[in-house]
């Protein structure tokens, strides 16, 4: 208490004894000290080179993802010097800790690619013609075009464009945007996501959580096999689950697809994004309003709406015929070894842009250093562990994840194993690093019995398991498990959940919502010797005691009986 405080309180003391009352002053308020914030754990130090222990370590962790992330492997973009440094280090590091080949005797599974690379990118734009006057989209500021189908040269003159809302056809959900309408040769523009997110109807599709059909990958799919010349995509923050410069980093480079022959289905001529402000001006000069048009598509019975706009473009593609590699090793089963539990993370990231000032190699620290890194910790605790698993174990680093999942789906079609005979995969992309958290958020929850696995090995921790709260950004569809999936592997992609120990969900929300903005798919991605790695390192053991448990089960995990997807039949052959 302050001297004045004291004096205004004996003051009021003495008035009230002369006025004969005989109540007790109030006692002084008593001001909360706030507790002291939680120390910060000391930072790990990374193994030195070539020193690990048989045991999951922060340490090695530390040590393997600031290999894997360093400006030597530049980008580690798939078809460049940067994938021969990755993958010849990953395949060395799974030689070393005790992993033999498992592509049927190789370290290596080629997977056949085209790389397509826009030429004078920055000369491109969208030229649109209306009656009240023409519209050019600039690439980058406005939109973001590529080609599909491997064109050298790409015209489009006066293609009629069209707004097909979410651009989906879903009979299942008695859900077709292009009812009635013949889009050959013309111009669609759709929306990011699935009907019902922008009036948040629960009652279509799954409501806030994103299904296949809100996917960019489904909408290009859906827009060739209708005929289209051209799919615009028109982007929002919330509906993509990502920012415009997240497209842009993503989109402006090189971009890579398999061959029609492991890809037969019909592939765009031109696709592309452009942003919401974009859009609003395109439809105003067709004289329509894209805000009310976006209201009409979240409701049944929307109809598609031909503009009166045309839209024309030229530009030029380099087309390469290129191979990348997935990077596979195992650990051979001593009892079962023709049934497998599989181990995925995809090494490949956006390589370097030497368009921009100063640091220009996106080094994919998080993504997807930490999965390859915990694939690595992973494989070595297996080949130490004592006694043998019982069924193989495979460890399988993918490529060509950023380019659409295809090292993966490319994996899945052409099996070390019969699919039949996997008994699951456990998938680790972008593992956030957080601190410890109270839980562990598993991508897709509710589809099968491995969520009962993963609750059990986050028991043992002291953990719970939640489902992830953001299904809207659909993540479960944007990584590599997907693949195995869709072909009727139960799967498991979970990652640490944002209830934090030290700070909460208030805490866990600021953080992971720091990484999107200012780190997701940009050149910031580094490895940070501060790190916090007590809660990835918690994730990663866990990863390891499922796998463990399924490699001596005799039984295989099912799909529930609710869930999108279900297991291959004996002996069924891949898609």
């Amino acid at each position: 208490m302050r001297p004045s405080q004291f004096a205004l309180l004996a003051t009021l003391v003495l008035a009230l004894a002369a006025c004969g009352k005989h109540e007790e002053p109030a006692p002084p308020a008593q001001t909360s000290t706030p507790p002291p914030a939680p120390p910060k754990p000391a930072p790990v130090v990374p193994s030195p080179e070539g020193r690990s222990s048989p045991d999951i370590t922060a340490e090695d962790f530390a040590a393997r993802v600031k290999k894997i992330s360093g400006d030597a492997f530049e980008g580690r973009k798939p078809g460049t010097i940067g994938e021969r440094m990755t993958t010849a280090w990953i395949k060395d590091q799974f030689e070393q800790v005790g992993l033999a080949p498992g592509n049927k005797g190789n370290w290596f599974q080629t997977v056949p690619m085209i790389e397509t690379t826009l030429q004078e990118p920055e000369s491109v734009a969208l030229d649109v013609a209306t009656k009240n006057g023409d519209e050019r989209l600039a690439y980058r500021a406005d939109m973001i075009v590529n080609t599909l189908d491997a064109s050298h040269d790409v015209s489009i003159d006066g293609s009629p464009i069209v707004f097909a809302g979410y651009g989906v056809v879903a009979p299942e959900q008695n859900w077709n945007d292009y009812a009635g309408l013949d889009v050959k040769g013309k111009t669609v523009v759709v929306l990011v996501n699935d009907p019902g997110w922008g009036n948040h109807d629960a009652s279509l599709f799954k409501g806030d959580a994103l299904t296949y059909y809100g996917r960019w990958t489904y909408k290009y799919e859906e827009a060739a096999r209708q005929g289209a010349a051209a799919c615009l995509i028109v982007h929002e923050t919330p509906g993509a689950g990502y920012p415009w410069d997240v497209v842009v980093n993503s989109w402006s480079g090189p971009q890579d697809a398999l061959p029609p022959r492991e890809d037969p289905a019909p592939h765009l001529p031109v696709a592309g994004w452009i942003t919401t402000q974009a859009a609003q001006r395109l439809f105003a000069k067709a004289g329509a309003s894209f805000d009310a048009l976006k209201k009409a598509a979240d409701l049944r019975g929307f109809k598609p709406v031909e503009l009166d706009a045309k839209l024309s473009t030229h530009f030029a593609n380099r087309i390469d015929n290129l191979s990348s590699e997935n990077v596979i090793g195992m650990i051979r089963g001593s009892t079962r070894p023709d049934e497998v539990v599989v181990y995925s993370a995809h090494w490949d990231h956006l390589g370097k842009d030497s368009s921009i000032k100063g640091d220009g190699i996106y080094n994919g620290a998080i993504d997807n250093g930490t999965g390859i890194a915990a694939l690595i910790e992973i494989a070595e605790a297996f080949a130490h562990q004592n006694p043998k698993p019982e069924r193989t174990v495979l460890f399988a680093a993918v490529t060509l994840e950023e380019a659409g999942l295809l090292g993966s789906r490319y994996y899945v079609t052409h099996p070390a194993f019969p699919l039949d005979k996997t008994v699951a995969d456990i998938n680790m992309d972008a593992l956030p690093i957080l601190g410890p958290a109270k839980d562990i958020a598993v991508i897709g929850f509710g589809q099968s019995e491995l969520d009962d696995y993963i609750k059990d090995a986050a028991a043992v921790e002291g953990r719970a398991i939640v489902a992830d709260e953001t299904p809207e950004k659909g993540f479960f569809f944007r990584s590599d498990q997907l693949n195995f999936a869709r072909l009727g592997v139960p799967v498991l992609y979970a990652r640490s959940g944002l209830d934090l120990v030290d700070g909460g969900e208030e805490a866990g929300r600021r953080l992971y919502a720091d990484y999107t903005v200012n780190r997701y798919h940009k050149p910031a991605d580094e490895y940070d010797p501060n790190w916090d790695l007590r809660g990835v390192f918690e994730d990663v053991k866990a990863f390891y005691a499922v796998g463990k448990r399924l490699a001596d089960e005799t039984t295989f995990p099912a799909w529930k009986a609710d869930a999108e997807f279900h297991r291959p039949a004996a002996g069924a052959k891949p898609k």
